[in-house]
């Protein structure tokens, strides 16, 4: 039999390539809002998308006077605030690391759990809502794991549901300091690859050169996942010693003002004294503004389709019609 020419070979790889079947995943979303409020724009993408589960921050748990107490607590969360009469929502809890410090021992490690759990189940119970899952959101650390993972069994087992949490890169990338939680699937945060404050030239909310570091191991990981990736943004204020503060949701339509003046692309100094968004700022102040573009989001999703070897669903953070509007439906499917 003849050999076929080399760029006849070339083009048969070009064309299966191109005809094998893209991978397709379900899309769900986080509502991470201190007040319960989801309107029209919400339901609309929420729907479009086929979109199956709202996993909502119902309150925080911190440390007082060293005793574990629920703060932040979500208000008007109901029934009827849904973005569709079938979501499956998922309960999730924030906890802090102090929390697990000041309540390291078996006893404190059981009532923080039954805490936790009553704390759902009220706030589930008044929504008129069923619950099979609760997730709790914590980036525990070395000094905190042992804790941390026995508040997880403890969780599972009294609660007599599937507990699952959420992952940080640098503990899927480190699992070797940090451990693997005890949970059947977690989600992982691919954002927030850098701190805010320490004054980067790069995006705080997503670096992709970060995110590649972070996940060149990430087929090993012994648990499943989904992915969560942000469409958020925020503006980075620094005052004339250094200091920062952030001010979420904050846009560059926010500081199209008189107030502000345009440094740079994503830079406006501060013109005259005022507030913004509840924060008072003075002239000389700086606000750097950091977002998720369509196409660093784009870039994003090729990269971990491509990367993970495993099923997942998107999973956005979070459900919020200021963030939605910069997409497109298709932009987020």
């Amino acid at each position: 039999m003849k050999r076929l020419p080399f760029f006849v070979c070339a083009l048969v790889a070009v064309v299966l390539s191109t005809c094998s079947p893209q991978r397709t995943h379900d899309v769900d979303f986080y509502y991470w809002k201190s007040r319960c409020e989801i309107g029209e724009i919400e339901r609309e993408y929420f729907g479009q998308l086929e979109s199956k589960r709202l996993f909502v921050r119902l309150f925080d748990v911190d440390v007082e006077g060293g005793v574990a107490v629920p703060v932040g607590q979500i208000q008007g969360f109901g029934k009827e605030q849904l973005p569709s009469c079938d979501v499956e929502v998922v309960p999730v809890v924030f906890i802090t690391n102090e929390t697990f410090l000041a309540n390291a021992d078996n006893e404190a490690i059981t009532r923080l759990a039954t805490n936790v759990i009553n704390g759902v189940a009220h706030f589930m119970g008044d929504a008129g809502l069923d619950f099979g899952e609760i997730q709790i959101d914590c980036d525990w650390t070395e000094r905190t794991r042992s804790a941390y993972f026995r508040f997880l069994t403890n969780l599972a087992e009294l609660s007599q549901r599937s507990v699952s949490c959420t992952l940080r890169l640098h503990q899927i990338h480190d699992r070797e300091r940090t451990g693997v939680p005890p949970v059947k699937r977690g989600s992982l945060m691919c954002y927030a690859t850098s701190n805010p404050q320490k004054g980067m030239t790069r995006n705080s909310i997503l670096d992709m050169e970060l995110l590649k570091a972070y996940t060149t191991n990430i087929n090993d990981y012994p648990l499943d996942f989904d992915v969560i990736l942000p469409i958020y943004s925020w503006g980075i204020v620094t005052n004339h010693f250094g200091q920062v503060k952030l001010v979420n949701g904050l846009t560059a339509a926010d500081l199209e003002t008189p107030m502000f003046e345009k440094q740079d692309d994503n830079l406006y100094l501060v013109k005259e004294e005022g507030f913004l968004q509840g924060l008072y700022v003075n002239a000389g102040f700086t606000v750097k503004i950091e977002t998720i573009t369509p196409e660093l989001l784009a870039e994003a999703k090729q990269y971990l389709d491509r990367q993970i070897d495993r099923d997942f669903c998107w999973v956005y953070f979070h459900l919020s019609r200021g963030f939605l509007s910069r997409f497109a439906i298709d932009e987020l499917k």
